[in-house]
């Protein structure tokens, strides 16, 4: 019996940044288009609360959970698709009101398998720290910080509009080589920081 194809939900965030980063991504790795890149339009802690308001994230269906909230009538369909696999990629989002470390903890702890339940990936703050580089290769990027009076006051992703190189996203890592070089640095800052 032959191995039947991987078919892959992406869930993210927002609707341009993300979806734009993820798409960029598979095509410059390669990888085939089996994945369907969904945008929930809203940020991790309404999933948290469509997940776990009631105690038991296993009393639900994550597939009809996002059908529900979903507004596009003609985007509905695809919750009702088998995925081999499920991913979930959300920003952190210190700065919400909703935010708590107790909530992250607990959706880190249930989403960890992408084949069963999903897996969950968080980016730190949010997405747009991905193009904060001056440089390819960066050799200042681990020393960038940004504030929570930036996030708050939306600023950050201005201010990484004016210091990424290119200012602009779309020239931004573009190619396989690049894309590597700043995950490299990105797992680099994520493990000083840790």
């Amino acid at each position: 019996m032959a191995k039947e194809k991987a078919k892959i939900l992406m869930l993210v965030e927002g609707a341009k940044t993300d979806v734009k980063l993820m798409t960029h991504l598979l095509e410059v790795y390669g990888i085939d288009n089996n994945h369907t890149i969904v945008s929930y339009n809203t940020n991790i802690y309404t999933l948290y609360n469509e997940m776990f308001a009631d105690g038991d994230p296993d009393s639900k269906d994550l597939l009809q959970v996002l059908k529900a909230h979903e507004t596009d009538v003609s985007l509905k369909p695809i919750f009702d698709e088998s995925y081999s696999d499920i991913l979930l990629i959300f920003d952190l989002d210190p700065q919400d009101g909703l935010y708590s470390a107790e909530k992250i903890i607990k959706m880190a702890e249930y989403f960890v398998e992408s084949s069963d339940m999903s897996k969950l990936y968080i980016n730190y703050p949010m997405v747009e720290a991905f193009y904060h580089m001056k440089s390819i290769p960066d050799p200042d990027y681990c020393s960038y910080t940004v504030t929570m009076q930036e996030l708050t006051a939306r600023s950050y992703k201005e201010r990484v509009n004016r210091e990424n190189r290119n200012h602009n996203y779309q020239k931004f890592a573009v190619d396989r080589s690049e894309c590597s070089t700043v995950i490299k640095q990105n797992i680099e800052k994520a493990e000083m920081i840790a």
